[in-house]
């Protein structure tokens, strides 16, 4: 089984000098490749003098995280694909649980680790934690990581489980499936074009999986932080454009109405909270959404859309109403 772990890189010449050590020490038997979105910082001659070993791929220009990734992988051949964040810190014999895991389940398409927050590391990490799920109306969460709640890793998700879809900051997926769903959808730009990847490949009759028994440590916010109107701007957009493209027509335009008032309600929320600027971020989201409306529908694939989707029907109503910040206590419909 041969892996290739490819890290995306903008201008994080700093990040590759701090992150990059741990991963060529600990990843025997795979090949790295640092793939470059035209970064104009020092990150080429810094690789290109310390790692020599490293594959460097330049990019013409800076996609974002889609097509930086969707350029960058023409040129890796492998088995597997790793996609891992500048910004991760890698564990010892970390590969190991993932090859079996691969060996073990045929069904697993997709997989990631466990995600552990880097700057306290008993705590799982915003961007995956210990898995990736939806609710009814299409809002991503985790185990470990219902909006801003994170848990404390006490071992209680040290375990292997299949997942709805996995973090884009370290996700291993099967490279000839990722290029028969040829990639990510560069529409994105970035944020979520995970859960679309995902939420395809679990149409076509693939599987997502998590394996706990392997941990990685993700710095978290390098690009754009949790809380940046941009990040609220593409997650909000983003998730429409998921909804629109991967659920049944009369399903999917029943939950984006849904979806539209609730967006509404968020950002009269901002408003209360004084976080204009992400009120903003929504409005513009909606109005891009309209906009590529058209575009989006285009891209639904004819196949056989898996009705089983989502864990609980509102993650917004547990855990703002009934104060839910625990996966393993949320009510499940």
């Amino acid at each position: 089984m041969k892996i290739a772990i490819v890290i995306l890189n903008w201008n994080g010449a700093t990040l590759l000098e701090k992150y990059l050590p741990s991963v060529t020490k600990y990843s025997q038997g795979a090949d790295i490749y640092v793939a470059d979105n035209a970064s104009t910082d020092s990150s080429i001659p810094f690789l290109k003098e310390h790692y020599p070993n490293v594959q460097i791929i330049q990019n013409q220009s800076n996609g974002g995280f889609a097509k930086g990734y969707n350029d960058a992988l023409q040129h890796v051949i492998a088995d597997i694909y790793c996609l891992l964040n500048s910004d991760v810190e890698v564990t010892k014999d970390w590969l190991v649980p993932i090859k079996k895991a691969f060996t073990e389940l045929p069904e697993a398409a997709i997989i990631q680790p466990k995600i552990l927050d880097l700057k306290k590391k008993n705590y799982f990490e915003y961007a995956g934690a210990a898995g990736g799920f939806i609710d009814q109306l299409g809002y991503p969460f985790c185990r470990g990581r219902i909006f801003q709640a994170l848990e404390e890793d006490k071992g209680q998700y040290n375990d292997i489980k299949e997942i709805f879809w996995a973090t884009g900051a370290c996700m291993f997926i099967k490279s000839g499936l990722y290029h028969s769903l040829k990639g990510f959808d560069e529409d994105y730009f970035a944020h979520q074009e995970e859960v679309d990847l995902c939420w395809r490949a679990k149409n076509e009759g693939y599987k997502v999986f998590y394996v706990g028994t392997s941990s990685v440590y993700h710095l978290g916010g390098s690009t754009l932080s949790n809380m940046n109107p941009k990040k609220t701007y593409l997650n909000f957009r983003n998730s429409l454009y998921s909804i629109t493209k991967n659920l049944p027509r009369r399903k999917a335009f029943i939950i984006i109405g849904l979806r539209l008032l609730l967006d509404a309600v968020a950002a009269v929320r901002f408003i209360f909270q004084l976080k204009f600027k992400h009120c903003a971020a929504i409005l513009r989201a909606h109005f891009s959404f309209y906009r590529n409306f058209r575009n989006m529908y285009k891209k639904r694939e004819k196949v056989n859309f898996i009705q089983k989707y989502y864990t609980t029907k509102s993650i917004v109503w547990s855990h703002f109403v009934h104060q839910v910040k625990n996966f393993n206590i949320l009510v499940k419909d």
